[in-house]
């Protein structure tokens, strides 16, 4: 057979190249269209068992439970209920009854206290139409009258602290819009307008406002922060608008910050100019704080496990990078049994262990690199992972890094499950109201502080209290009043 021409066999090897990169291009949108339909199907009809699992889940699975943690549960709820205000039934015998079964006498005389047994009933919230008197002296001089306080919750308000406390609460707390708490309100008895619920709301909002922003200032100021941000929607002319809902907390501080972009201005006026370590995921919105001379970066885990995870569908491969994640979250399971957590202990452990696991991560990377797309679910996993390697490996500096940061996550559910019962907030204003409602709400929760004794105390208590004393009345140092005391 005569030799090909030179020309033809290079335009073949050219048109050759170019059909592979083309393969190559198509193969890596076909994952991708595949892991998004995945993705769909998991979301609207999948089971929780095809859904992310929990690293608690994971780790628990060859731990179980001991006999100790399980009694020491039932023990807590035991004595919960042993708390609850007591009332005393008494059921008397009935008159037919009151004769002797043997020989059917009918003198019968007590038999001790009587046969007792524990029923736990849910006794109706009511509300009550309180009248305030204050007493008003005069001197007999005539010209001298002094008056009683009567605090209250916000200036001219009809409403008490008891009752804006509950509806603050059901709103932030359990996501009950106001409409349906006008609703509940009306069957108890006390039709109160919806709109007048949103007004005694921002009321409430512009009261608090001082501790909101003193929450704000100390989470700023702290060694390490975690932030995440969600959508918020906001009425606008003819459609609703995307806003946005910051998260900057700390361990037991959270602070929320409505925007009405998702732009790093809002990172920057927050943590701008301050020092320590920033947790965050791979959005580049934070990019202005953890610039030179500003917070060191530290990377999520949770966030790389998810997106491999999410790649399984198209790469069973993913698999591999999910055990070695794991492996990283078993030294951190093993440091908190044996409460070692964030001593020189568990930094030793993580720069031994976790040090090993990690170079195990970084050589698999480096491996798949070459045979994934970058647009292909497992590529853009891979590049991800790497595009984040020295953040993500920041938590071997120091034992009080966390390797994710679902704690914010977990800060942005009450926003989250607010967006699908209320849709949206009427402005940036009630944005910024409801943002400062629930970094206080949130806070509490993070102090197993019960959020609505706590609003009922403090409301009445702002207007008198000192400003430089202000940090007493937020929720991680708050003391009740004393009784009587105003």
């Amino acid at each position: 057979m005569a030799a090909l021409p030179q020309t033809h066999e290079c335009e073949w090897r050219d048109e050759a190249e170019r059909l592979r990169g083309e393969v190559t291009t198509l193969r890596g949108e076909h994952d991708e269209l595949k892991a998004s339909l995945a993705a769909l199907q998991r979301a609207v009809f999948g089971r929780k068992s095809e859904k992310l699992p929990r690293i608690q889940d994971e780790l628990g699975r060859d731990e179980p439970r001991s006999r100790e943690a399980t009694l020491k549960e039932r023990s807590d709820k035991r004595a919960a209920k042993a708390e609850l205000p007591e009332r005393v039934v008494h059921h008397a015998v009935r008159a037919e009854d009151r004769h002797c079964p043997k020989c059917g006498s009918d003198e019968l005389t007590p038999l001790g206290e009587g046969k007792k047994s524990v029923v736990y009933e849910y006794v109706p919230a009511r509300l009550e139409r309180q009248v305030h008197v204050q007493e008003t002296l005069r001197c007999r001089c005539g010209e001298g009258v002094v008056t009683a306080v009567a605090p209250k919750a916000v200036e001219k308000g009809q409403y008490g602290p008891g009752f804006l406390a509950h509806v603050v609460t059901a709103k932030c707390a359990d996501s009950v819009p106001l409409y349906r708490q006008a609703k509940a309100l009306a069957r108890a008895g006390v039709p109160v307008a919806r709109t007048t619920l949103g007004d005694l709301f921002h009321a409430t909002a512009a009261a608090t406002a001082p501790l909101s922003q003193r929450l704000l200032e100390l989470v700023r100021t702290a060694p390490l922060v975690r932030a995440d941000e969600t959508p918020q929607r906001v009425l606008a002319k003819g459609k609703a608008k995307r806003a946005y809902v910051w998260t900057f907390r700390t361990e037991k501080l959270i602070a929320f910050v409505h925007s009405a972009t998702r732009a790093g201005a809002t990172a920057q006026a927050v943590l701008g100019g301050t020092k320590g370590y920033l947790l965050v995921d791979g959005y580049t919105g934070y990019n202005r704080v953890v610039l030179p001379e500003g917070r060191v970066r530290v990377g999520c885990w949770a966030h790389v496990r998810r997106k491999f995870f999410d790649a399984l569908a198209t790469a069973p491969e993913s698999q591999e990078m999910l055990d070695l994640i794991l492996e990283l979250y078993r030294v951190e399971h093993h440091a908190e049994n044996a409460n070692t957590l964030g001593t020189e202990e568990h930094l030793a452990a993580r720069r031994t262990m976790s040090a090993a696991v990690l170079a195990r991560i970084e050589s698999w990377l480096a491996d798949a690199l070459p045979r994934h797309p970058p647009r292909s679910p497992l590529g853009a996993a891979i590049g991800y992972a790497r595009g984040q390697w020295s953040a993500l490996k920041r938590f071997l500096e120091d034992a009080s890094l966390p390797l994710d940061n679902n704690a914010s996550e977990r800060a942005l559910r009450a926003i989250a499950l607010g967006r699908k019962n209320y849709l949206f907030v009427g402005s940036d204003a009630a944005g910024e109201n409801l943002a400062g409602l629930q970094a206080l709400i949130a806070t509490c929760e993070a102090n197993s502080i019960n959020p609505e004794a706590y609003l009922a105390d403090v409301l009445p208590r702002l207007g008198s209290h000192p400003n430089a004393q202000l940090d007493e009345l937020l929720p991680h140092q708050w003391s009740p009043a004393a009784p009587n005391s105003s």
